[in-house]
């Protein structure tokens, strides 16, 4: 016999706390691929059981539910919304035992970005240097929670990638705000922040609520 465990995002959202929106994003969608996808090492959880993590890459449109939370996080703080960036789904995938029986449990995070009219900081440079002093001791805190951090087929490590990016004032070795990204899409990220922080843009239009397929 089989239990089936309730979706465990409670967990994942503690990881990544603010920057995320929990849901099944995927399921039944009739969108196309995600930009890019990373499969992680299976590793163990401290309950015995087994984890995978597996990170979908957008950019997308945010949901009209994502913007609503970030019209209301920006104007929580003294800001307009300018537009909200989809960036990637972490998908953890759990198997273990419950109540001695085997189970399973899973859930994904919508990693988002709100992009409000933050003025820009004059000290970027200094922030920069402090993610270039901490990264590699980040990537070893980020590994004991989803497995080693990615690298290309050569085994060259994934760029991190600041959700709430340094020229706005994000912060630098927040454990929430760096995620892993290939090369190519960090690069389309960089390219579209900008478009996000501007006026009138495809960013502050609702997209799907599913924009993509497994």
């Amino acid at each position: 016999m089989k239990a089936s465990l309730p979706i465990r995002c409670a967990a994942l959202v503690a990881i990544v706390p603010g920057l995320v929106g929990c849901g099944s994003a995927t399921i039944g969608t009739v969108g196309q691929p995600a930009m890019g996808k990373w499969v992680a090492p299976v590793v163990r959880t401290p309950d015995g059981g087994q984890l995978q993590t597996t990170i979908y890459y957008g950019p997308w449109q945010c949901s009209a539910a994502f913007l609503s939370r970030c019209e209301s996080k920006c104007a929580a703080q003294g800001h307009a919304l300018m537009g909200c960036m989809w960036l990637a789904d972490i998908k953890g995938d759990w198997k273990g035992r419950y109540l001695f029986m085997p189970a399973e449990a899973g859930g994904r995070l919508a990693i988002t970005h709100c992009c409000c009219d933050y003025p820009k900081v004059s000290n970027t440079q200094r922030l920069r240097d402090q993610w270039s002093s901490a990264r590699d001791r980040f990537r070893d805190e980020w590994a004991s929670e989803f497995g080693a951090w990615p690298t290309t087929s050569a085994g060259k490590k994934f760029p991190g990638h600041h959700i709430f990016d340094l020229g706005h004032g994000g912060p630098p070795v927040a454990p929430g705000n760096v995620l892993p990204v290939p090369a190519d899409i960090h690069q389309t990220f960089n390219d579209e922040y900008p478009a996000c922080y501007a006026p009138g843009g495809k960013w502050l239009t609702p997209g799907p609520e599913r924009p993509y397929v497994d």
